[in-house]
């Protein structure tokens, strides 16, 4: 019996699957192309396909889910095809992210609606009748090493990010979210909702001090619109994922925050604390 985790080479599995493989579990790498990954066990998975999704899933212990950045039709149907194959193959336990698209907060500009294709996918899984768990950080710390937003505060200082400079995020790390997934993957007691990252939430100024401090010079917060951003990071990503990135900013512009629920957080549930801006920085220059 094994643990099988998609986009294991990738930001988000990778670090679930070094974690596993640390521990002594058996876990797999679920990729398309399974000759391409080295020195990992890795098993050939499409998302397109749900006969190849169930062949990945069959005798799995747990399955660990997130869904690509891609454009939002085919999420969609990628989570169609997921939750199929986990009604064919039943794991014992499946962990899914949320990747940051917030399934949480009714009420907010947030909430992404029933028929997105993250909220598809928690559905048609919870339907299935397995033990499931729901992994809920909301941005990543690892977005602000990309090279069109690094690359200024580096060169001039500046951090520019599509959020307002007083802005609460509850800022996480990839890093964090794995340490919840493996607790999560091999506790089944926990089921529902798992919030991750920092509380209460900091702002874009919190975020260009860190940065000041680690890099011995001073750093401020701009604020640029989100289609901005969006033409900043299409190159790197493709329109089709850019637009649904510039949909979730553009939401967060009718927000007074972008928070977890103290209640439901890892911290709460789990213990578990997500690392300070400065251990992240610290880690990532190690």
């Amino acid at each position: 019996m094994t643990y099988v985790i998609h986009g294991a080479t990738g930001a988000q599995g990778g670090p679930v699957l070094a974690r596993l493989i640390r521990a002594g579990k058996p876990a797999v790498a679920a990729v398309r192309h399974p000759s391409a990954v080295k020195d990992l066990p890795a098993v050939a998975l499409d998302n397109a396909a749900v006969d190849s999704l169930t062949a990945a899933y069959q005798g799995a212990e747990g399955v660990f889910i997130h869904l690509p950045v891609a454009a939002e039709a085919d999420r969609l149907q990628y989570a169609h095809n997921i939750a199929q194959a986990i009604a064919r193959t039943k794991p014992k336990r499946v962990v899914i992210s949320t990747s940051g698209w917030v399934v949480d907060e009714p009420g907010s500009p947030l909430q992404n609606p029933p028929e997105s294709a993250i909220s598809t996918l928690i559905r048609e899984v919870q339907q299935t009748g397995v033990s499931l768990a729901v992994v809920a950080p909301r941005l990543f710390l690892e977005n602000l090493l990309n090279p069109v937003v690094l690359g200024p505060v580096k060169s001039e200082g500046i951090l520019r990010y599509p959020l307002r400079a007083d802005y609460p995020v509850s800022w996480s790390s990839h890093l964090d979210v794995a340490e919840v997934v493996e607790r999560l993957l091999t506790d089944s007691a926990i089921t529902g909702i798992v919030g991750v990252g920092q509380a209460p939430g900091i702002t874009g100024q919190n975020l260009a001090a860190a940065f000041a401090h680690y890099l011995s010079k001073p750093v401020s917060f701009h604020g640029i619109k989100p289609e901005a951003f969006g033409e900043m990071i299409a190159p790197l990503f493709g329109q089709g994922a850019a637009a649904g990135v510039v949909a979730g900013y553009q939401a967060q512009a009718q927000a007074s925050a972008n928070a977890i629920a103290i209640e439901t957080s890892a911290q709460t549930v789990l213990g578990l604390l997500p690392r300070t801006l400065q251990q992240w920085l610290t880690e990532m220059s190690a």
